[in-house]
């Protein structure tokens, strides 16, 4: 017999996939069935919906309020389209207006918040190699082979990514500072012993996925052909147009970079879920303001905007790194040892 608490389980985490689910898919379809008022609009009206959503999480808690909000962004959507459909009142024209220049205006503190948190995730798993190395030499022996292929991950990835990434004289430009500076900072951590291979080959790998966004070509991503090809037979052409629109229409950067922002807030949420901050609580229980905020952002960019937020990405966690580095004290390390091998 099923455990009820397990049945419960498995429909809450279905609805909160349900839930997400429905903003990847409803933002980009207004944006390209209607306007982008439509789609700012809708993106407002999902934003105060998750407000309330995470306040009544704070102040009741019951995981019943995750099934219950899954028929209300269909609602949304509908309403929005209905007010599209006629001439739409001023109120809320200018109410769009004003959420479109609040996303656009806080492009730099996702960027900073993507940074941050990227060299907080590899400093935490620096920090837990340093840990394992005392167990005995067969973690250090596993730690040097994984932080050995993650350089030659991010050295061929970037080789990879070149061509594309550089294709004028300033990215190129852009590009060698960015790697001199990470080479130059890595050996300086090695020789104050405040780094070690596990933390500067993390980053070796963000700054290897940040140079592959800056030459990403959204046209080789996406087939023309696949529009007109079967899904399966005698499927109802509904769900092929479904899937067709989600193939093609979907903007593959926005995706893999909010992708990439929730897993880098998973891995956070791992690190410090026995934190009892204040500021934490409060980030994880709004949580999705925070995705649909940062999801409408991206999708807002065009993109040469990308590319330029990119190298900032890229520099901006590089000065952090750098100011980290000078300002840390050589008795928080676990094993200095480790810091040069």
């Amino acid at each position: 017999m099923l455990n009820p608490w397990f049945i419960w389980s498995a429909i809450s985490h279905t609805a909160r996939l349900s839930t997400a689910l429905q903003i990847l898919i409803f933002l980009p379809l207004t944006l390209a069935t209607l306007s982008k008022q439509a789609f700012l609009l809708l993106s407002l009206l999902l934003s105060v919906h998750s407000l309330i959503h995470g306040t009544m999480i704070l102040l009741w808690g019951s995981q019943a309020l995750s099934i219950l909000q899954v028929p209300m962004h269909p609602f949304l959507l509908l309403v929005c389209f209905n007010l599209f459909s006629s001439s739409v009142h001023p109120w809320l024209l200018t109410a769009a207006d004003w959420w479109g220049n609040l996303l656009v205006f806080s492009g730099p503190m996702f960027i900073t918040m993507e940074g941050l948190s990227s060299l907080l995730v590899v400093q935490k798993l620096g920090q837990h190699g340093k840990r394992l190395v005392g167990e005995g030499e067969v973690y250090q022996f596993g730690l040097l082979i994984a932080s050995a292929i993650a350089y030659v991950v991010s050295a061929w990835w970037i080789v990879y990514s070149y061509p594309a990434a550089a294709s004028s004289p300033l990215s190129s430009t852009l590009l060698g500072v960015a790697l001199t500076a990470f080479l130059f900072l890595t050996f300086i951590g090695f020789v104050l012993r405040r780094t070690n291979i596990i933390e500067s080959s993390g980053l070796a790998l963000f700054i290897a996925y940040n140079v592959w966004l800056c030459g990403f070509d959204q046209k080789s991503f996406t087939d023309p052909a696949s529009s007109y090809a079967p899904l399966l037979p005698n499927i109802m052409p509904h769900f092929q147009t479904l899937l067709n629109f989600v193939i093609n229409t979907l903007p593959k950067p926005v995706l893999l970079a909010l992708l990439y922002r929730l897993m880098i807030c998973i891995w956070l949420r791992g690190f410090f879920r026995q934190s009892t901050s204040t500021l934490t609580q409060i980030l994880l229980t709004y949580r999705q303001t925070i995705f649909i905020t940062v999801y409408s952002h991206l999708l807002l960019l065009d993109h040469s905007s990308q590319i330029w937020w990119r190298w900032m990405n890229i520099f901006f966690t590089l000065i952090i790194w750098s100011i980290e580095l000078l300002v840390s004290s050589e008795e928080d390390t676990v094993s200095k040892d480790w810091k040069i091998d």
